[in-house]
């Protein structure tokens, strides 16, 4: 029975029409992330760049050579949209972009992430099977089949992506409507909507539909008689999110997810008018059956386990940030805050003080006060200049406070830890982050 539902023959047309979207979408993230100035405010002006801990190995390239990168991503992009070479060029991709998500925590975005996967799973479907150049150089690849499991690997994958999302936002700052308040005072210099934004109502409404939304779009879009009416609030919902929080390519590509919950036959009547109809009902198990329900099983293991990570870690994650990532918790709360370190040598007892703007960049003084790793990873970085000069130090994160969605500043750091001293831990709390308040109550 599973080999029948999982293995049965359906048209790829939501597959081949989401390949082409997904090639120009991945090429204007590309070559947007270039004319917008994103490659230069996040990798060519910075001294240097916060890595995700372990891969202090990938580094931007000198000069104007991270343009080059990003032509080369928009390349592949247009590459995968029209079929050719299908798999070197997503791999091409998937391999740069991916490098470049690692490489850098000032432009953190959890649909930085979601990209990743998507390129992954896109990596195993025969998306070239059809309207491609592979097709056109080795006419043998044609089909315009593919198993019922590749919609479905696409379809969990986002399930899970908006499911956690919704579970996320049920916590009080959220359900008092401070966090869409913050979130929309940020937006009242926006022409026309702006003043708008600022309404209670407003608040309300963004409050209500990001869980309500989030929990059941999946189920709804699944469900027939409610697919068409739940389609266009995603359209209304993905438009408002693209214009209000700008937020790149990621409300156009959950739009090209919904391909996968209509009738095959709906999307090739709409946008594959010349392709021919499919109209057999035919199951096809490939002999390495077990080893591909292997790999899906732990696949999605870890992706139901991994944003549960932080309830095993002491402490808030709101406030300490640990288990944040890859956890899909999206826009849940406002965080500022400012930050000094000092630096003692150990030996005379000399004092530094240290100037953040001789060392960072506008987008990093944004993010060095609130989060931690970003924190320990600067000490380490002073600890190794001063080390270069002869001098052994010690590094002391003073007077750093921080703000959570509007509530009172607390010290975020303890000020007497010498964090050039202390080791980082993958999974394990920090001591040296001193409790929200809350927890102290």
């Amino acid at each position: 029975m599973l080999d029948r539902w999982l293995f049965k023959q359906i048209d790829n047309s939501p597959l081949i029409v989401f390949r082409v979207i997904f090639g120009l979408l991945i090429f204007l993230e590309s070559v947007g992330a270039i004319f917008t100035g994103w490659v230069r405010r996040t990798l060519i002006d910075p001294q240097f760049t916060f890595n995700f801990i372990g891969f202090e190995f990938l580094q931007p390239l000198p000069g104007n050579g991270m343009y080059f990168y990003f032509a080369l991503m928009g390349v592949c992009g247009l590459l995968v949209m029209v079929g050719y070479r299908y798999r070197l060029s997503l791999s091409v991709f998937t391999l740069l972009w991916t490098s470049v998500y690692l490489m850098q925590k000032a432009s953190y975005n959890n649909h930085y992430y979601l990209l990743i996967l998507i390129c992954l799973i896109m990596l195993v479907l025969p998306a070239n099977r059809y309207l491609s150049f592979d097709v056109k150089r080795n006419p043998s690849l044609k089909s315009i089949t593919m198993s019922r499991w590749c919609s479905w690997l696409i379809i969990l994958q986002i399930w899970i992506v908006y499911t956690y999302a919704s579970i996320a936002k049920l916590y009080p700052d959220w359900l008092n409507f401070s966090v869409a308040e913050n979130l929309m005072q940020a937006r009242s210099h926006y022409p026309i909507v702006g003043d708008l934004l600022q309404q209670h109502w407003v608040h309300v409404a963004i409050t209500y539909t990001g869980i309500l939304f989030d929990l059941l779009i999946v189920p709804l879009l699944l469900w027939k008689p409610t697919r068409k009416w739940v389609f266009g609030i995603a359209i209304f919902f993905h438009l408002f999110n693209s214009v209000v929080f700008q937020i790149g390519i990621f409300p156009y590509l959950s739009l090209g997810f919904c391909l996968f919950f209509f009738d095959p036959e709906t999307i090739r009547r709409l946008f594959l008018r010349k392709k021919e109809p499919y109209l057999e009902e035919e199951v096809k198990v490939p002999a390495h059956k077990g080893k591909m329900l292997f790999v899906a099983c732990v696949y999605f293991v870890i992706q139901i386990l991994l944003p549960l990570r932080h309830h095993a870690i002491p402490g808030d994650v709101l406030w300490t940030e640990e288990g944040h990532r890859l956890s899909w918790r999206m826009m849940l709360r406002g965080k500022s805050g400012y930050i000094r370190f000092r630096v003692v040598d150990k030996v005379t007892g000399e004092r530094f003080r240290v100037r953040l703007d001789d060392y960072l960049s506008d987008k990093q003084r944004r993010i060095i006060a609130t989060k931690p790793d970003v924190i320990w990873q600067f000490a380490q970085r002073l600890k190794d200049e001063y080390a270069e000069k002869g001098r052994d130090v010690a590094v002391y994160a003073e007077s750093g406070k921080v703000v959570v969605n509007s509530r009172d500043a607390q010290q975020l750091i303890d000020p007497e830890i010498d964090l050039a001293a202390e080791k980082w831990h993958f999974f394990r709390h920090e001591k040296w982050i001193l409790p929200f308040k809350k927890d102290v109550e």
